[in-house]
């Protein structure tokens, strides 16, 4: 079996509550709305490549229970191969999410079930289907040391790897050191490397001290403000693009990196793929949800085409 992108991730149930505050302990609030869909990040890039039109296999665990039914649906929905295992002894993982009403930004509680237990013994039994891949992908949702064991037989095939560093963590540099594109946003890029990430510059500072620790490049995503790209010779600030009014920003990093996986497997120039990845993303912040937010490929290249 071959997939042109190949992701390891973590799929979860999202419950999402959108209210104009978060309560404080002890507290009890009236909420505006509630949804539940498909979510986790591993899962949200795999949905978000699929339907941007690329060729995904998505390794991960579920459990045996509804929420692994909505896991299975909603890949065969998008277009996603599941190069998956399920288990009986623990869940689906599910995550809260508190969405602001008035500005569609989130906060966030996982919890990952059985896909916690992901261990090196999966990333081997799927090492073939790893080192044919074009594009690698892999988060920090899962535990550490199947993401890098991946990363080392993606490296070793050949595949383009790329490492979304979220949720944030301390990694070392050996791992940095496996990665071709690293994709944190501002908060992941200031744990890795200390420095504050509110502006452009700042974002330029920060991409050097990240490529001093292994990458081959560096891309701090930084919401309304674009991107930051830096491969050690040259760095570029490639702009947001305006879709529609904001609803929620839920999945939007997950769209970037999904977007971006697609472009470069579709052997576009990294510039090119940023720029492809952003307009996935601006589609994406315009309806709610995470992997149902995620854009056609006919509703990117649409966005793209407008300049």
């Amino acid at each position: 079996m071959h997939h042109d992108i190949v992701i390891l991730g973590v799929f979860v149930a999202d419950t999402a509550y959108r209210a104009d505050r978060q309560p404080r302990i002890g507290e009890t609030i009236m909420g505006q709305a509630f949804a539940l869909g498909p979510g986790g990040k591993g899962s949200n890039q795999a949905v978000a490549a699929a339907m941007a039109g690329g060729d995904v296999g998505l390794i991960t665990r579920l459990g045996q229970d509804t929420f692994a039914d909505m896991a299975l649906r909603t890949w065969a929905g998008a277009g996603v191969t599941p190069l998956v295992t399920q288990h009986a002894d623990s869940y689906t993982g599910a995550a809260f999410i508190f969405v602001d009403a008035a500005t569609g930004n989130n906060a966030i509680i996982i919890a990952p079930g059985v896909a916690a237990t992901i261990c090196v013994a999966d990333v081997d039994a799927r090492a073939d289907v790893i080192a044919a891949a074009k594009v690698f992908v892999t988060q920090l949702e899962q535990p550490l040391d199947a993401a890098e064991h991946a990363m080392r037989i993606a490296r070793a095939g050949g595949a383009v790897t790329i490492l979304n560093p979220a949720p944030a963590a301390d990694l070392t540099d050996a791992m940095l050191a496996l990665c071709d594109y690293v994709t944190p946003n501002e908060t992941e890029a200031e744990a890795l490397t200390g420095l504050p990430v509110t502006t452009v510059a700042e974002a330029t500072l920060a991409a050097i001290a990240l490529l001093a620790r292994g990458p081959k490049a560096a891309i701090i995503t930084l919401g309304d403000n674009g991107c930051l790209y830096h491969d050690g010779q040259v760095a570029v600030h490639v702009p947001a693009i305006f879709a529609g009014p904001v609803v929620e920003t839920t999945g939007a990093g997950d769209a970037f990196n999904g977007g971006f996986a697609t472009g470069l497997a579709d052997e576009m120039d990294p510039l090119t793929a940023i720029r492809f990845a952003t307009a996935t993303a601006a589609i994406s912040v315009t309806r709610p949800g995470a992997a149902p937010s995620m854009p056609s490929r006919t509703e990117i290249d649409a966005l793209l085409a407008r300049g």
